[in-house]
């Protein structure tokens, strides 16, 4: 479930100006992008809306925040990846892709957050233990992280497999695309 910092159900509204300056009408302050990404990481729930118009520009707005943090060599996309993607755009593939990558995200968080449960089991189980036993089992849970690890490999190579032609080698930016 998302926070919101304005103590109501529904997310709190920014405020985009016509000089680009953001208002958190939660805060009653204004806001930059930089701040707003920390929101989005911790999970605080938001609308942008243009001041002027009234228009939702929350999408645009969190776009901006991904050109952003890939400028600032934190990069989470592979050049692959990005082209793909914009070969996406006026395919008749676009109207599925929002859905499918949604889904395909919703599953690794879900198995990212499985792993991290099995890791604190294993850490709680391994404190459990004497010293000496400690030594020959120290990762009790690895073969589950190693099944969800595999899962995700596969989903993924799955999903690159339904979309030709667009099926690339997303392990290197430099590897032409296979035909």
């Amino acid at each position: 479930m998302s926070k919101t910092r304005n103590g109501k159900d529904e997310p709190t509204i920014i405020k985009k100006y016509a000089n680009r300056r953001l208002y958190d009408t939660g805060r009653s302050s204004y806001v930059t992008l930089d701040d707003l990404c920390e929101m989005t990481k911790e999970g605080y729930n938001f609308k942008v809306i243009d001041a002027k118009s009234g228009d939702d520009i929350t999408r645009s707005v969190l776009t901006q925040i991904i050109a952003d943090q890939e400028s600032k060599d934190e990069n989470l996309l592979p050049t692959n990846f990005l082209k793909t993607l914009i070969g996406f755009y006026g395919n008749s593939v676009q109207s599925v892709m929002p859905r499918y990558l949604e889904q395909s995200l919703n599953t690794f968080v879900s198995n990212q957050e499985k792993i991290q449960e099995q890791i604190n089991k294993s850490l709680e189980e391994i404190k459990s233990m004497s010293p000496m036993s400690q030594m020959g089992n120290m990762f009790p849970g690895a073969s589950h992280i190693e099944e969800l690890s595999r899962q995700n490999m596969e989903m993924f190579e799955k999903a690159m497999k339904m979309l030709p032609p667009f099926n690339i080698n997303y392990g290197s930016d430099d590897t032409p695309p296979k035909k």
